[in-house]
Parts: structure tokens; sequence; C-alpha cells
């Protein structure tokens, strides 16, 4: 069911929005960790490393999916919280075609390239057939993807949470049940971890695209016939849309840097930060999650022309992503050995120690990162992509400039996971910056109107 946001105590409001959204975080995760999971205990530890190399790669395809999300979501937000219907429907098409030529164009550069990128990322010989096979599957199941992005985008736009949050819960599951079945039962390997993961997206996303259009046709005004595209949202969406996807691009083109450096470390080190890194990739999504729900309560209170609303709305962002916090800091820094074990049924000594010192190394700065992305979600939410993106590129380029030039020190591996929270702790006194630049409190921001008007 659709949801105003731009009513109500704004604390209230966003903790009921945001809550389902926190769930789809942990199926979403599920969803992931299950290829590694049923990699590092049904096949072995070169397996892990496999599909831990692959998803680096993967993530480039992810940012231009998180891209068509959030340009859809925030512009289909801003036009909600106007009560403008049929620039809804209008912008809703106009995002799933260009989601079409973009996922097009991604396949073809997948397919044609994937083994220049593995072959680039330094991949080992013992691991470099199976990352391969892995990312050429991984493809294929692009569309699925892209469209079913856009199709939770759009509902999060609409102030429901809970319908997407209902299909991801349901693909998880199926995927972690078909990943053994295949990989356990059929003794598929690599392959069946990939395939199980392209049977799930395609029934989630044929699913979700169908809900989405139904959805539409519900909402007032149907019996004026809207345009299928239009010029001007499509800028409009394309405004939000490249913004996050150099941002989500450039943080994997970073990561593929960094899984370079790794890979020289030899296959125990790539899955022990196989492994862990995977667990900080659930902390780190639940804060980008959360981020876009504080993106989408903007967005619609902007549209709605309540700018004011938003300062509470980052207050009650904050509470929520440092609650989160506190468990995951405290799992991961004293019990981080028994989440490295979880992926591998006998781990190397090698293995073990990099990833349970990459998560106590990473653990405690999660407070910090987090005051970032929910930050970041405000000045997405409000359109100010400019100092969104500084501030991440930022972030970015201090962390692979820094792995980089510690990993040749005598720190070895270890200089590597010292990177990331050098690059947090300075984007994030950025992005505050810019935001009480945006949203100060006297209600005039740094372009002398008021703010985010």
């Amino acid at each position: 069911m659709n949801r105003d946001l731009t009513t109500g105590q704004p604390a209230s409001v966003l903790w009921r929005f945001c809550l389902p959204l926190f769930g789809s975080v942990i199926f979403q995760q599920l969803y992931n960790l299950a290829d590694s999971l049923t990699a590092g205990r049904f096949i072995g530890e070169n397996a892990l490393a496999a599909v831990g190399n692959s998803y680096e790669v993967t993530l480039i395809f992810i940012a231009f999916a998180f891209g068509c999300n959030m340009g859809c979501s925030v512009v289909v937000s801003q036009l909600f919280g106007a009560r403008d219907w049929q620039r809804v429907r209008t912008a809703v098409s106009t995002a799933m075609l260009l989601t079409g030529g973009v996922c097009l164009a991604l396949m073809a550069a997948g397919l044609l390239g994937g083994g220049a990128l593995l072959t680039l990322l330094q991949t080992p010989a013992a691991v470099y057939d199976d990352s391969l096979l892995y990312l050429r599957i991984y493809v294929l199941g692009l569309p699925f993807m892209f469209f079913y992005n856009v199709a939770t985008g759009t509902f999060s736009a609409l102030g429901d949470s809970r319908t997407p949050f209902v299909f991801l819960a349901l693909s998880s599951t199926a995927n972690i049940a078909m990943d053994i079945l295949f990989v356990a039962g059929f003794g598929m390997g690599v392959e069946g971890v990939a395939w199980a993961t392209f049977l799930c997206q395609g029934v989630s996303c044929v699913l979700a695209v169908t809900a989405v259009l139904r959805r539409m046709r519900t909402l007032p005004g149907t019996d004026v016939p809207a345009p299928l595209f239009s010029g001007k949202l499509l800028r409009r969406i394309l405004t939000i849309a490249i913004p996050s996807t150099l941002q989500q691009s450039f943080i994997s083109v970073g990561n593929l840097v960094i899984q370079g450096v790794i890979n020289g470390f030899g296959p125990g080190v790539m899955a022990g930060y196989s492994a862990a890194v995977k667990m900080n990739n659930l902390v780190i999504t639940s804060f980008t999650t959360l981020a876009n729900g504080i993106s989408t309560f903007t967005a619609q209170n902007i549209g709605a022309g309540k700018p004011r609303r938003v300062r509470a709305g980052l207050r009650a962002g904050l509470g929520m992503v440092w609650m989160l916090c506190v468990p995951f800091f405290l799992l991961y820094f004293f019990a981080g050995s028994y989440f490295v074990r979880f992926f591998m049924d006998s781990p190397t000594a090698d293995a073990l120690d990099t990833g349970v010192l990459f998560l106590r190394i990473l653990s405690p700065f999660y407070f910090v990162v987090s005051a970032k992305l929910a930050a970041d979600g405000v000045l997405r939410g409000a359109g100010r992509m400019g100092p969104f993106m500084i501030a991440t590129f930022t972030d970015l380029i201090l962390r692979v400039v820094l792995a980089i030039l510690l990993s040749r020190t005598a720190l070895g591996a270890t200089g590597i996971w010292c990177a990331w929270p050098i690059g947090w702790g300075v984007a994030t006194v950025l992005s505050l910056v810019f935001y009480h630049r945006a949203f100060p409190e006297n209600g005039v921001g740094d372009d002398g109107e008021e703010a985010a008007g």
C-alpha cells in the first residue's frame, strides 16, 4: 500500500517506513551470502575465492542497477509528494525504458570483456575458470536484476517498503535452497551456484514488475492516458541516476583495484577477505538501504514543499543506523572468527587470520561511515548530487591510494584493511558539512534560499 511520508511525526513515519527496508537488507544479504557460503562449505576454498573474485566484477553491474533504482525512486518520490499522478506513471515507464537500454549494453560488455577483466585482476589460474563461468551466467541474468531494482525503487517512492520485502524474502529463501540442491544435490559446483541465482532473480523480477504495473493502475487519474516516455523526466532521472551510478561504479572499480592488490597475496588471503568482506557488505548495505529510505523521505517532503521536516528525518535516521552499529561492532570485533569459519569448512590459518583482522579493523568505524551514508541520503533525496559525489570520491580515492601504498610497507595485507577507516573518516566530515550547508538550522540554505526548496 502507498504511504504518504509528508505528514505525521517525522521520526515515527521514517521508522515505520524503514523497518521493512531493514528486513529486506537481511534477506538481500542472505541472497548474496548463500553463494559464498555454498561455495566455501560444499565445494572448497578455491571455489569461495572464485565466487568472491567474480563478485567484485558484478559490483560494477550492480552499480548501474542501483543508479536506475535511485533515479527512478527520487524522481517518482518527488512527483508523488506533489500529487502529480500522471507524471508518476510516465516517470516509471521512462525509467523502465532507460533500464532496458542500459542493461543490453552492459550484457554485451560483460559477455565480451569478462575474461579480460578477470585477467586485469590478476586472477590466479587455480580460480580463473570458475570465476569466468560464474561471471558469464551472472551476466545473462542482468535483465532480472535491473528491472527488479527499478520495480523496488518505484515501490519505495510510493512509500511502500513492505511489498519489496515480501518478494525478496521469498526469492532469498528459494536461492538458499536452490544453491544447496544444485551444488550438494546435483554436484554442479560453481556453475550450480550461478544458475541458482539466475533462476531466483528471474522469478522475483517477474513478480515485482507485474506488481508495479498493477499498482500504477490504482493511482488517481487513470482515466487520462499517461505518456510512456518523457524527455524532461528522463533528464531528471539521469540527474540522479548518473551520479549514483558513478558513485557505485567508481567504488566498484576501486574495489577491483584493491582486489587486484589482494590477489597478489595468494588464495588464502583472497578467501579470508572474500568471507570477511561479505560480512562487512552486510553492514554497509544495511546502512545504504536505510539511507535510501531517508532519500525517499527527503524527496517526498521536498516535492510537497516541506523541506523543514528533513532535519528531523535525518536525526531519526542517525538513531536507526547507530542502533544498528552496536550489535554489528560487538559481534564482528569479538566473535569475528566464528563468522569467517561459517564460510569455510576447514579454513587455512592464512584465510582465518585475514578475515578476523579485517573485521576487527573496520568494525569500530561503522559508527562513522553510517553517519556519512545517512547524510548522503538526504543530499541525494534533495538532488544535491555535486556535494554527494565529492564526499564519495574522496572516500574512494583515499582508500584505493592508501591500500596500494600501505600494502607495500611492512604492514603487507594489513595495510589494505587500514585504508578503509581513513577514507570513511575524511568523507564523513565532508558529507556532514555539505548537509549542514544545505539544511541549516535557520532554514536558509547555502544558496540563500529556503533549505533545499
